[in-house]
């Protein structure tokens, strides 16, 4: 039995050549960076090139980079570190939409609890913000719009630089949450026009367990943790050397082979969904048609035509050594239905019977067809027609 990885959008596998530049600080290098001897040194120099490699590589300056533990915690670090300044001034209206990444969405739950006042936007049947709400939905006291540059569950590509200009002039502080679509898309804070991105390592081949936050010069930002001095006095705490190094290199890595990599995971995604209509007349593909990520096909099962179990059928591939996601969150051993296909307008029987694939550096033409093969024999035997 074959064993094919289609869940590239959940997590990379670590790339062979961020893990040799990681190596030597996980056993030789050890020093504390913020130690002033020679193993010090070694280590704060390490720590230092893998900053600028990052800074250099989002079109930033390195005074801007904040090294935290991940994507969920550059999110929260970004929201929560402006929101006291925000509420003594009066701002205390946060504007998000329904389809972003949970850390946005708790994170915006807890500023509630701060005394914020939080305005979920409407997602249109692919998943994309209209920039004019965005602008409808502006008060005099709104201060943060937080927003996805890509939706990890449907590959949709917002218009992020169209929402940041009106952010700007409404001076607004605008945050993106930029997780899936750095190493995919070019991804240029200058560009883009935002104050605050979220980014993380293991979505780009990168370790598991550290995460960037972008912060522009300018911006105010409470310390996230208290303690020592590292990273300019706003995140205390021994920095993993090692990580920020793997990071960094898986960063360049896929950036440098960005172009070539792109057109060839389009030309598996393209050739894939040809396959599945051919096969199939009862699937809804979900994202945007052209303004979408070419590594995420995701795909429903229409329940007006067609009744499946959405858990047998990822178990099913489980079982067929294939691993893909269904976009939406398991808990308790029950699949339920996405918030984004929910707000993209799906049903919830449809919301549920939905495969995500995500390809990645190892996805070839013969995995494409081998997982088709597999997923035809299951859907006729777990699925039913209705007539």
């Amino acid at each position: 039995m074959k064993n094919i990885y289609l869940d590239n959008a959940a997590t990379t596998p670590l790339h062979p050549e961020a893990f040799e530049a990681m190596k030597p600080f996980l056993l030789e290098k050890f020093g504390n960076p913020s130690s002033i001897h020679s193993f010090g040194r070694e280590t704060r120099a390490a720590l230092d090139e893998s900053r600028d490699v990052i800074a250099k590589l989002l079109g930033a300056h390195p005074s801007e980079i904040y090294l935290t533990s991940s994507g969920t915690e550059a999110t929260n670090f970004g929201l929560k570190g402006v929101s006291s300044k925000l509420k003594r001034e009066g701002r205390n209206h946060v504007i998000t939409s329904k389809a972003e990444h949970h850390a946005t969405l708790e994170t915006c739950e807890f500023l509630k609890e701060l005394g914020f006042h939080v305005t979920h936007l409407d997602v249109d049947s692919y998943g994309m913000i209209n920039p004019e709400d965005v602008q409808i939905a502006i008060t005099p006291e709104t201060g943060l719009i937080s927003l996805m540059l890509v939706n990890n569950e449907v590959g949709t590509i917002n218009p992020i630089s169209e929402i940041a200009a009106i952010a700007k002039e409404n001076h607004i502080i605008f945050h993106t949450d930029a997780v899936q679509a750095f190493g995919k898309i070019p991804v240029n804070v200058v560009e883009l026009g935002v104050d605050l991105l979220s980014l993380s390592a293991h979505k780009i081949y990168g370790p598991k367990g550290i995460g960037v936050l972008y912060v522009r010069q300018g911006i105010e930002i409470e310390k996230l943790m208290h303690g020592g001095g590292q990273e300019r006095g706003r995140r205390a705490g021994t920095e993993n050397v090692a990580y920020a190094v793997g990071f960094a290199k898986a960063a360049e890595l896929i950036v440098n082979s960005r172009e070539n990599e792109m057109k060839r995971l389009s030309n598996l995604k393209s050739s894939l969904k040809i396959m599945l209509e051919d096969k199939f007349d009862f699937l809804l593909f979900n994202g945007h048609p052209t303004e979408c990520l070419p590594n995420i096909l995701s795909f429903s099962f229409d329940s007006r035509k067609f009744v499946i179990d959405g858990e047998s059928l990822l178990i099913n591939l489980d079982l067929a050594g294939i691993a893909v996601s269904s976009g939406s969150a398991c808990t308790s051993g029950s699949v339920k239905p996405s918030h984004v296909l929910l707000a993209m307008g799906r049903d919830e029987e449809t919301a549920k019977a939905t495969i995500r694939f995500s390809f990645g550096r190892t996805t070839t033409f013969n995995d494409i067809e081998y997982v088709l093969e597999v997923l035809e024999g299951i859907v006729k035997r777990i699925g039913k027609t209705i007539s």
